[in-house]
């Protein structure tokens, strides 16, 4: 787990147990910037893990471990277990807390049932005494620890209202207080697993064993250990181990942990698979083509570990914020406490007793704990649903977005050409232009030359022999075929070198607006024949606009490298009436700039690779089809996994729904703070009820960010999110 780094000191990674809060990670990180030697600390909330740099070479796992637990929270294995040490301490660290909490419910019931039997005061003050140190086991030294390192936190905050309310007489307060807390964090930790677990249970779709074929025989293999080249035997029912292309066998695969596909795909020899998969009813034998860390799996899933760690430049002012929040509320508490009782004829107790109260009620965990737990659960599920959105910024802003910049080819269209009209004028029949034209194409690798032979292999046509093949760059090219010189090519290539007609002139017309690009034929300077190829268009591309312009994204502008009229006819088919046509890539880094300045927030769709300065420069960057292209899941902020242009419009609502329950969970948070800090000043809100309210404020919106983990099939439109802006990446504060 420890690496070294050439020239810039080593770093280790570990798993901690018990991190919920950011009160949490900076006690982490004081505790470990103690040690000599610890350069940086990164505590991760969302995912549970510090990762710290060091350039002391004495440092060492132990020593970070060590310094970890001296401050309360365990450090694990990367199973979730406690390393270094015995059975019954890992038990006691997994689940002291809980035993803990139990004893002291079990006591305060006790106590409260002594009391109303008539027990002498002696036994009830034993029984509160003893709930109380139980409830405090773990909430006292922590407060403890907090206020020593400078971190006024929630436990500290606690500490004190406990410890107040004993000295004031509120012995049942003040273990009831201590008591609910324990419950409140036992029930927070839960739910923050349940989030944590969203990201997590991506890991477990790949298997840990793989069936090889080496040296003719079969063995099962750890999943790490298999190599790029070699053989994978996948039986009917089995998880595909690693991504490779089949071998040999049919059968259909359920890819939706990938591409988010709702059905099964058909797989034979040839067709790529991805780990992760699920296989259905064949057996597949795959050549493997990338190591089980560099799947398609592995890096979803590392991006979106990626995304849940990144941060939002407002984490800065959140923290200012927090360094100063805690303190203020204590001084403002010794305030109400004191001054009443010393300017008035007010109750010490009573005062004492409305400050300790505002001291717990003031928490803001459920403000800001509510926004990454949300954000966080729409990452992970829009990861299940084959979209990969890397951070929570780009998740907020895919939901702002106003305007939808899309490219053509490979996203609007599938990106691969086809013949779709064979034109003959003259006397020549339709498979004798074919066969001229096959006999030209079979030297050339272009992809319309590759259209032109596909076509002519389905309809039974053969290749002629052509000799003395010329390409002519720009135009087309020409071959002899027996004693004719053949010339295939575009209308520029017709212009040039043949016979012009008007007749000739209104099918090329014809064509080209219908969206097709035209392969001329010419027979020495006789134009025999026209071959008109087009990118097929999406078939859900015209449902996915329309559902796009549903969803409030108003204005849809197609750019694109083709021409004029064959991007307005590809407009015009898949509803999208604005298009800039013949542009080169800095054409349309121009373009998504020119809308950026206008005010509008841009979203980009394009390959990933020919459209990186549109991505880069757009609000959001959307790749798609990028399952298997590397180039696309690191250049894009989204990247849509399948060739499925429909989850463009899942994507913006995994986003509109998380930025509803965010602003949902705000304002609940801060109407209940609102109540109860009335109710405190008042006098009419004891401890007990304050505790109830933080906490229970808290759990209610973790539960409700949870919600983000899905989409249904009926949700609502919003309105596109305007006002305060709200940060997604910000490490929820219990100060």
């Amino acid at each position: 787990m420890t690496s070294a780094a050439a020239g810039a000191g080593q770093s280790c990674n570990l798993r901690v147990g018990g991190i919920d809060c950011a009160a949490c990670a900076r006690t982490i990180e004081r505790a470990l910037r103690t040690l000599p030697g610890v350069r940086a600390v990164d505590v991760n909330v969302m995912g549970g893990t510090v990762k710290v740099e060091y350039v002391d070479d004495a440092l060492g796992r132990g020593d970070f471990s060590r310094a970890i637990e001296r401050v309360g929270f365990a450090v694990e294995d990367e199973r979730g277990h406690e390393a270094r040490v015995a059975a019954p301490r890992a038990f006691w660290s997994r689940r002291g807390r809980l035993v803990m909490t139990a004893g002291a419910g079990a006591t305060l019931l006790l106590a409260l049932l002594a009391g109303h039997a008539g027990a002498p005061a002696s036994i009830g003050m034993v029984l509160f005494a003893l709930a109380s140190v139980l409830a405090g086991w773990y909430v006292i030294p922590r407060g403890v620890q907090a206020a020593r390192q400078g971190a006024l936190d929630m436990n500290f905050l606690m500490s004190v209202a406990a410890v107040g309310a004993w000295v004031i007489g509120e012995r049942a307060e003040a273990a009831a207080t201590l008591f609910l807390f324990g419950v409140a964090e036992l029930l927070e930790r839960y739910s923050m697993d349940r989030a944590r677990t969203a990201i997590t249970s991506l890991m477990d779709l790949s298997p840990l064993e793989a069936r090889v074929r080496r040296n003719g025989e079969e063995s099962s293999v750890p999943a790490v250990d298999v190599g790029v080249g070699e053989t994978v035997i996948v039986r009917p029912g089995e998880k595909l181990p690693v991504d490779g292309e089949v071998l040999s066998g049919r059968s259909s695969v359920n890819q939706a942990p990938i591409t988010g596909e709702s059905m099964p795909v058909d797989k034979a020899a040839g067709a790529d698979v991805f780990a992760g998969s699920l296989n259905g009813h064949g057996v597949l034998e795959i050549r493997s083509t990338r190591r089980s860390t560099d799947t398609t799996l592995a890096r979803i899933i590392h991006a979106v570990e990626e995304a849940q760690a990144s941060r939002a430049p407002s984490q800065t002012v959140v923290d200012r914020f927090a360094r100063v929040y805690t303190p203020a509320v204590v001084a403002i508490a010794v305030l109400i406490a004191v001054v009443p009782p010393l300017v008035g004829d007010a109750s010490w107790e009573s005062w004492v007793y409305r400050a300790l109260t505002l001291l717990v009620v003031a928490c803001p965990c459920a403000l800001v704990i509510s926004t990454p737990v949300t954000f966080v659960s729409g990452l992970a599920g829009a990861a299940r649903a084959g979209i990969l959105i890397k951070g929570g910024a780009h998740l907020e802003n895919l939901g702002r977005a106003s305007v939808l910049a899309i490219d053509k080819t490979g996203t609007l269209t599938e990106g691969r050409p086809v013949v779709t009209d064979l034109v003959t004028p003259g006397d020549v029949a339709g498979p004798e232009v074919l066969r001229l034209a096959m006999g030209v194409e079979r030297h050339s690798e272009h992809p319309l030359a590759q259209a032109v032979l596909a076509y002519g292999a389905e309809r039974g046509v053969s290749q002629p022999t052509s000799t003395n093949f010329q390409a002519l760059v720009g135009r087309g090219a020409r071959a002899t075929i027996g004693d004719r010189q053949v010339f295939v090519g575009s209308k520029r290539l017709y212009v040039e070198q043949g016979d012009r007609s008007p007749r000739m002139d209104q099918l090329i017309a014809q064509l080209e607006g219908e969206g097709n690009s035209v392969v001329v034929v010419l027979d020495e300077r006789d134009p025999v024949g026209l071959i008109g190829i087009a990118d097929r268009v999406r078939p859900e591309a015209r449902t996915a606009i329309a559902a796009l312009r549903h969803l409030g994204v108003d204005r849809v502008v197609m750019l694109t490298g083709d021409n004029q009229a064959t991007a307005r006819a590809i407009g015009e088919r898949v509803g999208i009436t604005e298009v800039h046509a013949e542009l080169l890539p800095e054409d349309k880094l121009r373009d998504i700039r020119k809308l950026i300045a206008q005010g509008a927030r841009v979203a980009f769709v394009g390959d990933g690779i020919n459209d990186a300065p549109a991505l880069a420069a757009s609000t959001v960057g959307i790749a798609m089809g990028a399952a298997g292209t590397d180039v696309a899941i690191e250049t894009a902020d989204v990247a849509l996994m399948g060739d499925d242009l429909s989850r463009l419009a899942i994507a913006v609502r995994f986003s509109r729904k998380s930025v509803a329950i965010v602003r949902q969970n705000i304002a609940f948070a801060l109407i209940v703070k609102a109540v109860f800090v009335v109710l405190a000043l008042s006098g009419q809100a004891t401890l007990w009820m304050a505790v109830a309210a933080d906490m229970g404020a808290s759990l209610i919106v973790i539960v409700n960010g949870l919600r983000a983990l899905r989409v249904g099939p009926r949700l609502r439109p919003i309105a596109v999110v305007r006002g305060i802006g709200i940060h997604p990446d910000a490490v929820p504060e219990c100060q």
